[in-house]
């Protein structure tokens, strides 16, 4: 089993009160691609510029990703610049080139049509929509989407959103779509718009995923050493999904299974800068932190 995931590929600069990265790897299908790779075959489909070298190229192919989908366009490839403010939550955004981006029109190979997993990297909406039009039998499709997006495409979004099974948004844009501050109502309303999982991450909070008629919490990992949250929601959603299609279990206790697994490939992400906290990583590492988060609420009968 593979999963396709159809979003940017980028290069960023960051700056954080533990240090910065100059024209670093990026973007969300870069993080989520390496994520999921720990767990099943990912194809990605993006857009790069002729700055997009052999070194960069690497990442993908030390992972063993499926980069026949990524299109090589005249020009430069995506770039965006932020700085983080001393708790790492609040953002800066210091520059956007979009570069060769702004010309991205997904098209999948052949082979990547039949893909049983689909993530929906955060992309403009119709492209979402553009790239389901494109898979023929999909057995799970997730989706990730933002406040840019849900001003600007609310009618595509909301079109796009009936054709998916899982959400994964953050706090501030699931009020922000649903209309409400309650998160518990957030979820449900946007529920009512077609996913039957809503996933909300919270940051350092960790997440809460609603499950039908289930709520499931996981925490925030404490670390010792953070350097920068770029990419974490993305490295959160690829841990997520390439468990999903490791086990093939869709049953509430398999996405909450699947939520701790992304939860534990966001805490590597951000202890370093830009992919090198997900990158090169043991399976038993991994698994020794899942084993860290189930002790984390372990407790005992009253």
């Amino acid at each position: 089993m593979s999963i396709v995931v159809v979003g940017s590929v980028a290069f960023d600069k960051v700056i954080t009160p533990y240090g910065e990265a100059e024209k670093t790897l990026g973007g969300a299908a870069t993080y989520f691609s390496v994520a999921a790779s720990y767990f099943c075959p990912v194809q990605v489909v993006a857009i790069v510029g002729e700055d997009f070298g052999d070194e960069h190229a690497a990442v993908f192919e030390d992972r063993g990703v499926d980069t026949a989908g990524i299109v090589h366009a005249e020009g430069k490839t995506f770039y965006y610049g932020c700085e983080y403010s001393w708790n790492l939550n609040d953002r800066t955004t210091l520059f956007t080139e979009l570069n060769v981006f702004e010309r991205f029109e997904p098209d999948l190979p052949a082979a990547y049509r039949q893909a049983p997993y689909v993530f929906l990297a955060n992309i403009d909406p119709e492209l979402q929509l553009s790239v389901l039009e494109q898979v023929e039998s999909p057995r799970l499709i997730a989706m990730d989407t933002m406040n840019f997006w849900i001003d600007g495409r609310l009618q595509a979004l909301q079109r796009t959103l009936r054709r998916v099974d899982i959400l994964v948004i953050n706090d501030e844009e699931a009020r922000q779509l649903a209309d409400t501050y309650n998160l518990v109502q957030a979820a449900a309303n946007i529920r009512e718009m077609g996913p039957s999982a809503v996933i909300i991450k919270r940051g350092e909070h960790g997440a809460t995923a609603f499950l039908g008629d289930e709520i499931f919490t996981v925490p925030g990992y404490p670390l010792r050493e953070l350097a920068d949250p770029t990419g974490a929601g993305d490295t959160f959603a690829g841990g997520l999904m390439g468990y999903l299609v490791r086990t093939g279990d869709h049953t509430p206790e398999g996405l909450r299974r699947a939520i701790v697994a992304g939860s534990v490939m966001a805490s590597f992400c951000v202890e370093r800068f830009s992919l090198e906290g997900i990158t090169g990583l043991q399976d038993e590492q991994i698994a020794t932190r899942y084993r860290a988060f189930q002790r984390l609420t372990c407790f005992g009968d009253l």
